[in-house]
């Protein structure tokens, strides 16, 4: 027989029975091909909870919450790890102005010809040569546009500091050295990941307890589609034996008339139980993970859960103290109101300085169109040449390095850090209250399902004794209406009645069975029913 490949892994059961905590990694059960209506995958409660564990679809939503939890820590310290940026930039520039317009600046560039011109006359006075004589300064500016022309070197007239090409690239270093909403920030993302472990334990227990419930309800329903069966296979017995009668004239026809109708009633309850258990089925594979489309059975039936061994005694103050020690959710409670402390912490390190250390590193070029540079001769200042320098030439080119550490504190921000700490202690409060209010629907969640727990034995043993007299007394009507002492209806009524009984006492081991799951539950205990056999119990008070 072909049946799905479930992959399950018994990992996840640690401590008593319990299984995986939040962080564990959970993958999907992966199927092969699907299997024919003839190949239906059966199933055990245990095997249920196995792929709700892996395929519910809140629980690995929670799963994810954790996993977002991990990713706002690793955010959180990015704000006190080193970071590195790099840049880098390029500006062509058009037009620039002239960086000494309006000013005396620019007459002390137009004397530097001068400056050159006495330089030439002093030394030719100097040098002994009577070839060489001072000339005007006219005549010295002649001769060096002369020279300049015999160079092939055109003048420009244009701004001489203006620089077309500017590029600069750089790397920038910086460390928080010290940032109080910083820190707490860090503290605070490991705090929201923990209170979210939290909500992924109690959803598990969630999830537990409704599989067992769906479970349960689906075995329930079943048995009730297995006893309207039988019901309508003793409606037909009595309809062919009345039949039989009423053709040796032994019985009236409105008999044979009445056990139709019953017949009739029965088959019509029969169809509305049968599509409420493949309802309950669907509603299984809904809360397991399964696809709608795959064909299941249950194994086992809820008769399987009747034994001696019932829940008689049940301290709430047991009770009680173990909910105090399990629920994952009352410790989500408390971690609310200290994670709400932490962020009290951080706004209030709004109110200190923060000191980072920096590096810088850049490189920084300005590089001109035309890269050709007017040389002159040394020895006769009316000699020139030109040289062309090449696009990276150092002269373009030069690093700059700068490291120093900032600080900087906000004084005084209008009074927000301090209504921003009032909301703060508020929240705190409010947690407080949250976390009170938990408490008290604890204690009343568990005294509830302690009730529902011990009025449900109550009802099975009543029930027990309610199916053995029905079952009796079917077997007396049957007699009787075979000696011909007793009328069909006395043995429909009979039939009727056993029904009922069988009924009612399914129903009270199902609601027995979701009382014991619902206090496990309470308690933050939901592995304990059923498990192996081996119902829990309390001391009595």
């Amino acid at each position: 027989m072909r049946l799905f490949c479930l992959l399950l892994t018994t990992s996840f059961l640690v401590g008593h029975g319990f299984f995986a905590p939040a962080s564990s990694t959970a993958q999907e059960v992966p199927f092969d091909t699907p299997p024919t209506d003839s190949d239906p995958l059966v199933l055990t409660v245990d095997e249920a909870l196995e792929i709700a564990l892996l395929n519910n679809y809140a629980l690995r939503q929670a799963r994810l919450d954790v996993e977002d939890a991990d990713a706002q820590i690793s955010e959180a310290w990015g704000q006190v790890l080193p970071s590195l940026s790099a840049s880098s930039q390029y500006t062509r520039n058009l037009q620039e102005p002239n960086p000494f317009a309006g000013s005396q600046a620019g007459g002390l560039f137009d004397s530097f010809g001068l400056i050159d011109w006495l330089a030439f006359n002093e030394q030719a006075r100097t040098d002994g040569r009577p070839g060489t004589e001072p000339i005007p300064l006219d005549e010295f500016q002649r001769l060096r546009q002369e020279g300049l022309g015999e160079a092939g070197i055109g003048t420009d007239d244009g701004n001489p500091f203006a620089v077309p090409n500017q590029f600069q690239g750089g790397l920038t270093l910086n460390q928080t050295l010290y940032s109080a909403s910083a820190f707490a920030a860090v503290r605070g993302a490991r705090q929201l990941r923990e209170v979210t472990e939290q909500g992924v334990d109690r959803e598990t227990q969630r999830l537990l307890s409704d599989v067992r419930e769906t479970f349960y309800q689906a075995q329930l329903a079943a048995d009730q589609a297995r006893i309207t069966r039988l019901s309508v296979d003793r409606a037909e017995e009595t309809l062919n034996e009345t039949a039989r009668r009423v053709s040796q004239g032994t019985a009236p026809k409105f008999e044979r008339l009445s056990a139709e109708v019953q017949l009739s009633n029965l088959e019509t309850n029969l169809l509305e139980v049968e599509n409420a258990a493949e309802s309950a089925l669907d509603g299984l594979k809904q809360v397991i993970g399964l696809p709608v489309n795959t064909p299941i059975e249950l194994r086992g039936s809820i008769e399987d859960l009747a034994g001696d061994d019932l829940v008689r005694q049940v301290s709430i103050d047991d009770a009680l103290a173990r909910a105090i020690q399990n629920r994952p959710d009352l410790r989500q409670a408390e971690l609310a109101i200290e994670l709400n402390e932490i962020q009290r912490r951080i706004t209030r390190g709004q109110r200190l300085p923060t000191v980072s250390a920096f590096a810088n590193l850049n490189y920084i070029g300005n590089v001109p169109d035309d890269r050709q540079f007017v040389l002159s001769d040394p020895d006769d200042p009316f000699s020139f040449e030109t040289e062309t320098r090449g696009f990276f030439d150092s002269s373009f080119w030069d690093p700059a390095v700068n490291v120093g550490i900032s600080l900087s504190w906000n004084i005084f921000d209008g009074n927000q850090t301090s209504a921003q700490l009032q909301q703060n202690s508020i929240e705190i409060r409010r947690a407080e209250v949250q976390r009170d209010e938990l408490e008290q629907g604890i204690v009343l969640e568990v005294e509830q399902a302690i009730r529902s727990l011990r009025t449900a034995a109550q009802r099975i043993r009543s029930q027990e004794r309610n199916v053995e007299t029905a079952e009796l007394n079917y077997e007396f009507a049957q007699r009787r209406l075979e000696e011909g002492m007793a009328r069909p209806i006395e043995e429909r009524e009979a039939s009727q009645q056993l029904d009922e009984s069988r009924l009612n006492y399914l129903q009270a081991l199902y609601d027995y069975a979701i009382a014991l799951s619902a206090l496990g539950t309470a308690i933050g205990e939901p592995h304990l029913p059923f498990e192996s056999n081996d119902l829990f119990r309390f001391t009595s008070r």
